[in-house]
């Protein structure tokens, strides 16, 4: 019998009471307090949960979330964050998440409408583990008053338990508590089993179970005890309840998300965590009476306002079949229309692949089929990841174009998504129309501060410099993806394959998006092997996917639909027969209906254009021996541009525009040389990757406003663009005469694909027939050819020799489109009668070289890759960090990671003269003896970044920043290269000059 004495104790805000009562037991008297509901002044007995000791109710009262220095002066209260962080899950959920992600998530929790109270329960129960010593011990004053009110710790055992395991702290500790308190509330195993990874995982990283359990040495000390397990049960009792849910049991799911769910649901853990912690919305609350979930409201959604958090497309209707003119301006072409007919019948979310010739509108095609997928299945952003930072720019003013012909409003949600984006002018300009100053265009953060704060003390969220931009929030390297509309490099999308920290956020962005990867034949076999983990993925997360590509392989075609279909399955395999295309342009699509066998939707059709008939000719050029001297190797390199300049100054005798590609940037530098001395410097262009970031972006700019599709070409006029593989792909340039080095055939075709390229381009009349001149190889009588050294250690002797074997006779050239497919076949089949007899021992040889080296490179990027083989089946998120990151986080070290690991070291360019006191940039703009920068000179430094050639990366640690840059958010970590006053510096053994002509070179 219960009897009732003394009085309530309220805390009106948050909706429960305690009681204080007296009872009977066995004889025995002793005081308990009631959990639940306050109604007209009494407790409502009906609601009651448990009964608990006076001493967590004091506990309560003073358990911290965030310390005062990181709370706007006030101490946090651990159940105020938890609602804030759950209150802002609220409006993620209302305002955010695609509808893709939400009908997922009302399906794991029961029904419509259940998905919503189950993300912000999860969402806001993420820091419980800080109701721990391990955590509670870290900030003195708090300590302090959590020891006043009856909770200890014996703090030499504590101080033991985390120096022998120190990466044991709050995170891990709620994932312990979360498993354990599930299990005793009732929830069955399987479910418990994916819910903990979440909470220990909320750091960035997911720990094994064995990982989580407390360090023996610790003796209890981190967890804590007899009454610190009694509060841990009322704090998350009090949070399920402040929710409106009767008790955990009634939360329990019935269905087990997909580990790819699981995943996306980290990632938003996190971003929730990241806005519930900053300090300017959610001051501290240190007094229990105050704290609610109204009250938590009411922060977030001032929280919301502020930050201009913004869903993307919304409630999209699919467009009507006249919607592609409405959007592009013109009828849809045949290849455009089959493309979106695959869409429209498409029976679920999955993969298509488009395959079509340079100039088809691939790019116009993707984006249609983007939105009627999006609108089909519930995405609510797109992704467009390309091959390189050079086309991400002009690709992101097109996406910018087409989401302006859906909504006026939805640009300004678009972000642009690469290491050098700073440089980009257009986003600059969106930044600064934002009232973001140039110095804060280039602040670089550390978003959540594991580095110098391990125990999650510090504050956890970005800095004020990049609050201001559009979709400012999204600013952040590990956040970018968030934003609704991105586009990147394909190496955002590669590193959510890897094992990083963080990695979440990633899968978070990219989850609920449709994915369109452009050019995807650009990635070689070491960064396929993150696109097919990637895929891997997207697949097990219904994430609609659109890859673009002019020269597939089948081989290749095979392996994506492979990949996707298997983490749609979530099998470690996937046997697929996929058809292939008969026919060029074509469509190939591929779903998993929930009989588990694959459907298939191929179409093929004729080109908008007919074929374009391309004279190729082989120009021959002498290979130097292997012994040959350095004299003798730049005497054959003289011979071979003059021989080109002889050839150019004939082919554009009456005008015209000519493209030479070259395979290495010193070829490049070596022509341009030639050229310039034969035709002058207002005729010939050179562009490649080593001019500074700022110098290439007005070379990038300028070539394509010459040779764009609206450039003017006056009569007789001459133009000639030197430039390396930046000019191969997604770089919309004509030119009427091609010369290029020798590459792999799909290769070759894009470059090829840049002739010709517009209508209504005025030509001279010999050059009204496309003509492409390929050199950089030595034919041998009676033997196999020669190649260039930099060409065979690029793309290797197998494919240089089978492409060598299909290039024309004399006389003869290709038909594009109409010969793209069976070349590109040919070379990357297994027929050996490709090759002629004489070259046959020499095939073999390349065959089982290339065979090996890409089974190594594939190993290689297996340490990398986010889940090892035979882990693909595994269920949750347990121990997905196996043996900890392996990558960092920033973006130099990730793409080395998806990039064969070479991580090509950039430097800063400054010049000091012999005799002269300051620093200065590479205009004679003075900084300081300690070389620092003024914000007026910020721009102008950062744009002087320059990569430095592989063999120089390893010398090139030895550099380091300018003193004056230590204390500098983006040049502390920046490497300073300093030129004398003859442009001139040493890097190591080697030598190295820099011009604006020329760029980078080694003297």
């Amino acid at each position: 019998m219960l009897v009732s004495t003394s009085c309530d104790l309220r805390y009106p805000g948050m909706g429960f009471g305690f009681r204080r009562s007296r009872c009977v037991v066995g004889g025995g008297p002793y005081s308990l307090v009631v959990f639940g509901r306050v109604r007209g002044g009494q407790v409502d007995l009906h609601q009651q949960h448990e009964r608990y000791e006076p001493s967590v109710v004091r506990a309560l009262e003073v358990l911290w979330g965030k310390s005062r220095e990181r709370a706007a002066g006030t101490t946090n209260l651990l159940m105020a964050h938890l609602l804030d962080t759950a209150a802002v899950a609220e409006l993620l959920w209302d305002g955010f998440l695609a509808r893709s992600t939400r009908s997922a998530l009302d399906a794991i929790a029961g029904g419509p409408g259940r998905g919503r109270r189950l993300f912000a329960w999860l969402c806001g129960v993420h820091d419980c583990g800080k109701a721990t010593p391990v955590h509670q011990r870290l900030w003195s004053e708090g300590a302090e008053a959590v020891r006043r009110s009856g909770l200890t710790w014996v703090e030499s055992a504590a101080v033991a338990g985390v120096k022998s395991q120190r990466r044991w702290r709050h995170d891990w500790a709620g994932g312990l508590m979360a498993r354990e308190l599930l299990t005793s509330a009732g929830w069955v195993p399987e479910q418990v089993d994916w819910v903990w990874p979440l909470v220990a995982g909320h750091h960035g990283a997911f720990p094994s179970l064995g990982d989580v359990r407390e360090p023996r040495t610790a003796k209890g000390q981190l967890r804590g005890r007899g009454l610190w397990r009694q509060v841990q049960h009322a704090v998350l009792d009090v949070f399920t309840r402040e929710l409106g849910v009767g008790g955990l049991v009634e939360l329990q799911p019935v269905v087990v998300p997909s580990r790819a769910l699981q995943l996306q649901l980290s990632g938003l853990v996190v971003m929730a965590d990241w806005i519930a912690s900053d300090e300017r919305f959610f001051r501290g609350m240190d007094d229990l009476r105050q704290v609610s979930l109204e009250a938590s409201r009411e922060r977030a959604a001032s929280a919301w306002t502020a930050l201009g958090l913004q869903r993307g497309w919304g409630a999209l209707n699919a467009p009507a079949p006249e919607g592609f003119q409405d959007r592009f301006g013109y009828a849809p072409r045949p290849s455009q229309a089959m493309v979106v007919d695959a869409a429209r019948s498409m029976g679920g979310p999955g993969l298509m692949v488009i395959e079509a010739p340079m100039g088809e509108g691939k790019t116009e095609a993707g984006q249609a089929a983007a939105e009627v997928l999006a609108a089909r299945f519930g995405a609510d952003g797109v992704f467009v990841g390309m091959p390189t930072q050079a086309t991400s720019d002009p690709m992101f003013t097109r996406t910018r174009r087409w989401l302006e012909a859906i909504d006026p409003d939805l640009p300004s949600r678009a972000v642009l998504l690469h290491g050098k984006r700073a440089f980009n002018r257009e986003w600059k300009a969106l930044l600064e129309k934002a009232g973001v100053s140039a110095d804060e265009v280039f602040q670089g953060v550390d978003e959540f501060g594991m580095g110098d704060d391990p125990y999650g003390v510090e504050h956890e969220v970005c800095g004020e410099q990049e609050r201001k931009a559009p979709a400012e929030w999204f600013l952040g390297p590990k956040r970018g993806l968030l934003a609704p509309f991105v586009v990147g490099t394909i190496d955002q999308l590669l590193y959510a394959a890897t094992r990083t920290r963080h990695v979440m956020l990633r899968m978070a962005g990219l989850a609920g998006k449709v994915v369109v990867l452009d050019e995807v034949h650009a990635c070689d076999v070491y960064m396929s092997q993150f696109l097919a983990e990637a895929l891997r993925w997207l697949g097990q997360a219904n994430v609609p996917v659109i890859i673009l590509s002019a020269t597939l392989a089948p081989a290749q075609r095979q392996a994506l639909f492979e990949a996707y279909l298997a983490g749609a399955a979530s099998r470690e395999e996937f046997q697929a027969d996929v058809p292939a295309p008969q026919g060029y342009p074509s469509v190939t699509a591929a779903w998993l209906p929930v009989s588990g066998e694959a459907q298939f939707h191929v179409d093929a059709t004729e080109s908008w254009r007919e074929d374009l008939p391309v004279a190729v000719r082989v120009i021959p050029e002498t290979m130097p021996r292997a012994r040959s001297t350095r004299a003798e190797r730049e005497r054959l390199q003289v011979e071979a541009d003059t021989g080109v300049g002889d050839l150019l100054a004939d082919e554009l005798a009456d005008g015209g525009t000519a493209l030479v590609i070259r395979n290495s940037v010193a070829r490049a530098q070596s022509i341009y040389e030639e050229l310039r001395g034969r035709f002058g410097d207002v005729e010939v262009r050179l562009l490649h990757a080593r001019f500074t970031v700022a110098r290439r972006a007005d070379l990038t700019e300028e070539s394509l406003r010459l040779l764009g599709p609206r450039a003017p070409r006056p009569p007789g006029g001459r133009l000639i663009l030197v430039a390396t593989q930046l000019a191969e792909q997604s770089f919309d340039v004509d030119a009427d005469i091609l010369v290029t080095d020798l590459a792999p055939v799909d290769l070759l075709l894009q470059r090829i694909g840049r002739l010709h390229r517009h209508e209504g381009t005025w030509r001279p009349g010999p050059l009204r027939t496309p003509k492409a001149f390929v050199t950089g190889f030595q034919q041998c009588e009676g033997r196999e050819p020669a190649f260039v050294f930099a060409s065979e250690m690029i793309y290797g002797r197998h494919l240089l020799l089978r492409t060598a074997a299909v290039l024309p006779g004399a006389g003869k050239g290709w038909s594009v489109p109409g010969d793209v497919p069976g070349l590109v076949e040919s070379v990357y089949g297994t027929d050996t009668s490709l090759l002629p007899e004489a070259w046959q021992d020499a095939g073999e040889a390349a065959g089982r070289e290339q065979n090996d080296r890409d089974r190594t490179r594939a190993e290689v990027a297996r340490q990398f890759l986010l889940t090892p083989h035979g882990e693909h089946e595994r269920r949750t998120l347990a121990g997905l960090h196996y043996g900890g990151s392996t990558a960092g986080g920033d973006e130099d070290s990730l793409r080395a990671a998806v990039r064969d690991g070479d991580e090509s070291v950039e430097v800063v360019l400054v010049v000091r003269d012999e005799g002269d006191a300051v620093f200065r940039t590479l205009t004679g703009r003075a900084l300081s003896v300690n070389g620092d920068v003024a914000p007026e000179v910020l721009d102008e430094v950062l744009g002087s970044m320059v990569r430095l050639p592989s063999k120089l990366s390893q010398p090139a640690l030895e550099l380091g920043p300018l003193p004056g840059w230590h204390g500098h958010p983006w040049l502390r970590r920046s490497r300073a290269l300093v030129l004398d006053a003859s442009r001139t510096a040493r890097v190591g053994d080697f030598t190295v000059s820099y011009d604006e002509e020329f760029g980078l070179r080694q003297v």
